[in-house]
C-alpha cells in the first residue's frame, strides 16, 4: 500500500532531511510541506494525505505547531490522517500517545525509524481490512447463509495455490513454499520438501498475488520470510533454513530486506 504524506515543520533543514529519507521508500509519496499551524492545517484539508510528519516542539514558537493541530482536524475530517510526530525531545511522548499518534520519532531521524513506522502502518491497515472482512453484513445486504459460511471458512484456512496446466490441478500450501525463482516467463516454486514446481506465470504475477511473508528481494527471487535463517547484508545474500541455498538480494530491493529484518525483530526475539 502507498501513503501520500505532508511534512509540517518550522525548520526547513529538518523538512529536507525528513523528505530525503522518506523519498527512498517507494511506499511514500510526497505531497507538500508547511512551516506553521495555519499552512499545515490548510494543506491537510486541501490534499487529505494519508500520513503527516508533524513537529510539535518548534524552534519558532510563532509557528504554533503542536498536538493541538490534531484536535482541529477532528472538526473538519471524518478520517484523520496517520500522524507521525518528529521532534527533538522525549518529553512530549506520553502526551502524544494520548492523541493516538501512529509513531513518535526523535530527531535526527534514522532510516530504521521509517522502516518501523511503515511496518506499523501496514500491520494496522492489514488488521483493519481483516476486521472489515469479518464484520457481519449490513441488514439490507442479505446473503445466502451458505455463502457467508464459505467466506468465514476461507478466512481461517491457509492459502492454497493451484498450479493448473492442461487439466492438471496441482495444489500447494503456501506455507510450504520456501522461495520463488523467475525463469523467463515462468516461475519455479521451491518447496520445503526439496521439490520444485514450475508455474507458467511471471514472478511479477506472484509478487502482486502474494502478500507477507512473501517478499521480493531481487528481480529473480521472492522469498518466504519464515524460511530465512540468516541475512548477510555485506554479501547481499539470504540463507534458506535447513538447506545450503543462498538467495542474492539487490540494492533496488534493499528496503524490503530492512523491512524483513525489522519484522523479525518485532516477534519473540532476542539479540545477542
Amino acid at each position: 500500500m502507498n501513503y501520500s504524506y505532508i511534512i509540517i515543520d518550522d525548520d526547513q533543514e529538518s523538512v529536507l532531511k525528513t523528505k530525503a529519507i522518506a523519498d527512498s521508500f517507494s511506499e511514500l509519496t510526497f505531497v507538500a510541506s508547511a512551516h506553521n499551524y495555519v499552512e499545515g492545517l490548510n494543506l491537510i484539508l486541501e490534499h487529505t494525505p494519508q500520513l503527516v510528519f508533524l513537529e510539535i516542539d518548534p524552534v519558532d514558537k510563532k509557528s504554533m505547531l503542536s498536538l493541538a493541530l490534531i484536535n482541529e482536524l477532528h472538526r473538519y475530517l471524518k478520517v484523520i490522517p496517520k500522524i507521525i510526530v518528529t521532534t527533538r525531545k522525549k518529553d512530549l511522548a506520553f502526551e502524544a500517545i494520548e492523541y493516538d499518534v501512529t509513531a513518535y520519532m526523535l530527531k535526527p531521524l534514522s532510516r530504521i525509524d521509517f522502516v518501523k513506522s511503515i511496518l506499523k502502518l501496514k500491520k494496522a491497515d492489514g488488521e483493519e481490512e481483516k476486521i472489515l472482512a469479518q464484520s457481519p453484513p449490513e441488514p439490507q445486504e442479505e446473503k445466502p447463509v451458505s455463502f457467508v459460511h464459505h467466506e468465514t471458512l476461507s478466512q481461517q484456512k491457509p492459502l492454497i495455490l493451484c498450479i493448473k496446466s492442461y487439466g492438471d490441478y496441482r495444489y500447494i500450501d503456501a506455507r510450504d513454499i520456501c522461495y520463488l525463482q523467475a525463469d523467463n516467463n515462468s516461475t519455479d516454486i521451491h518447496l520445503n520438501s526439496g521439490e520444485m514446481v514450475t508455474a507458467f506465470k511471471t514472478l511479477k504475477h506472484f509478487e502482486s498475488a502474494l502478500s507477507y511473508p512473501f517478499v521480493r528481494i531481487h528481480n529473480s527471487y521472492i522469498v518466504n520470510c519464515n524460511y530465512i535463517s540468516r541475512i548477510h547484508t555485506g554479501n547481499a545474500v539470504c540463507y534458506i533454513k535447513n538447506t545450503t541455498t543462498k538467495l542474492p538480494f539487490s540494492k533496488s530491493y534493499k528496503i524490503n530486506i530492512d523491512l524483513i529484518i525489522s519484522e523479525i525483530s518485532n516477534g519473540n526475539y532476542l539479540e545477542i
